[in-house]
């Protein structure tokens, strides 16, 4: 009887404290990663000086000198086949995100069929693909929970419907796999039977 109490214990406590360990020790190899690219010898401090630098970039880039010199490394880094990939691809995710031309910014609810009662959540990435021989379709980007991978959906434009919720609460309620964001702790479901 105890050793199961015992157990029950270690497994609250696990719960807790897994979450903590885990972010503290991915934290602790970026840092350490940071660090072994920067070698200071002072730890954490390539991390500073790579905030610098990228903070100083941004100055730059508000002046016209850093503005033509960013954009003259653009220009070689998308002249070189394969480096051209890499670069592009990476340019087009981080300004998904951020910056002037996001794309994850008009959450939506798929159906994935008109008769379905099922729904798939993502975000509209592109209207008026007539271009692809599609007029009235939409592209919509589904990310996928623990993972760095997504489905992009071609799909009639009224079988998608806007959500009002903001696009950081969706994407932490889609990448947490349900389990965050978008008020949980309310939770639809009955409460399970012992």
């Amino acid at each position: 009887m105890w050793l199961g109490k015992l157990a029950g214990y270690f497994l609250r406590g696990a719960l807790v404290t897994a979450p903590i360990a885990l972010t503290l020790y991915i934290i602790l190899g970026l840092l350490a990663a940071v660090d072994r690219l920067l070698p200071v010898g002072i730890p954490g401090l390539g991390l500073l000086l790579t905030l610098t630098i990228i903070t100083l970039v941004g100055v730059a880039m508000s002046n016209v000198v850093g503005r033509s010199l960013v954009e003259g490394t653009e220009r070689l880094l998308t002249k070189v086949p394969l480096v051209k990939l890499v670069y592009s691809s990476i340019k087009d995710l981080v300004g998904a995100f951020v910056g002037d031309r996001r794309s994850f910014d008009r959450p939506v609810s798929v159906r994935p069929s008109k008769e379905s009662d099922v729904r798939m959540l993502g975000f509209i990435t592109r209207q008026g693909l007539a271009a692809l021989g599609l007029p009235g379709h939409v592209a919509v980007y589904l990310p996928q929970s623990y993972n760095f991978a997504g489905l992009l959906l071609i799909v009639p434009a009224d079988q998608v419907d806007a959500l009002d919720v903001s696009s950081g609460e969706l994407m932490t309620f889609l990448v947490s796999g349900g389990v965050s964001g978008l008020g949980v702790g309310q939770s639809l479901l009955p409460p399970p039977s012992r």
